[in-house]
């Protein structure tokens, strides 16, 4: 089964594009699929993750937010691969 990422978005967010940008080019390293989510569609996202977007998660866990590092999520990607 192919490993799934969501990435918590909004509407003109130049770091959400550029998160967006990170995880494409990781997508040609890892297989992975991309699940892109606008915080704007549901209250609850705006109240967990308003302050943070972009957010990167995995299996329910926040990887990273704000300035993503293809690094930090490669190497968590690589770590759970291996588990």
């Amino acid at each position: 089964m192919k490993k799934q990422l969501i990435l918590y978005t909004r509407n003109r967010c130049p770091l959400c594009d550029k998160a967006k940008d990170v995880l494409t080019q990781l997508q040609k390293e890892i297989s992975f699929e991309l699940i892109e989510l606008d915080i704007e569609q549901k209250d609850e996202w705006v109240e967990q993750y308003g302050l943070m977007i972009p957010v990167v998660s995995f299996a329910g866990e926040v990887i990273q937010y704000g300035q993503i590092s293809k690094e930090v999520i490669k190497k968590h990607l690589l770590e759970h691969t291996m588990k």
